[in-house]
């Protein structure tokens, strides 16, 4: 099995999308972060995956990560429980699973908040409102989740430049191409505080 240094588990906001590549369907942040961070393309394991769920993720992605352990996991999962076949206990056993599990391994895990992403949807403003809803409950449900496990969160909610449309896809769920770079920079810069590495990338634009 490859070594690999940098794995990433989830859905879509993990696969690319929203950033084509020429090379292939999507780049994405976690190739730039992988970059940023000097860790070789062959190191990474991305099994982000289209309309995957925190379901998805305990049944097909933590089980590879969980055999390969490396050394640093991102996990970027729960948009579609939200937007469509939403159980709020399973929902929070999922997170549950997924971190505690992590968690036994030596390993640096990190995680983003979810961002105001009904605000970019083309939905009934009652629809975007029991969004919003559910959206604040899940950032409730995965702050105490990353709280209790130790893992490393990046709230992106308190960033400004995520409430900006140029952020975003044309569809208003993905990143564009330069959300995907913001994020990537912006992990960079979080882990390597949190952790006290010093990426590459900080030395040459130090």
């Amino acid at each position: 099995m490859p070594a690999f240094r940098l794995a990433a588990l989830g859905d879509s906001f993990v696969e690319g999308r929203g950033d084509p590549d020429l090379d292939g369907p999507f780049h994405g942040w976690v190739p730039r972060l992988a970059e940023q961070l000097g860790i070789p393309q062959r190191g990474v394991l991305n099994l982000g995956t289209h309309q995957a769920t925190t379901q998805d993720v305990v049944d097909r992605q933590l089980p590879a990560v969980l055999a390969s352990k490396p050394p640093m996991i991102g996990v970027i999962v729960g948009v579609n429980d939200l937007v469509s076949d939403y159980d709020p206990e399973r929902f929070r056993r999922n997170l549950g699973t997924i971190y505690s599990s992590l968690r036994g391994m030596d390993t640096t895990v990190f995680t983003a908040a979810y961002p105001d992403i009904p605000k970019n949807l083309a939905v009934p403003e009652v629809f975007r409102n029991l969004l919003r809803e559910r959206f604040a409950e899940a950032n409730s449900v995965l702050r105490e989740t990353v709280a209790a496990t130790g893992t490393l969160f990046l709230d992106v909610t308190a960033i400004p430049e995520w409430s900006q449309a140029r952020m975003w896809a044309a569809d208003g769920l993905h990143p564009s191409v330069e959300g995907h770079r913001l994020f990537a920079d912006q992990l960079t810069e979080f882990v390597a505080r949190a952790t006290g590495l010093v990426p590459p990338a900080l030395l040459v634009d130090g």
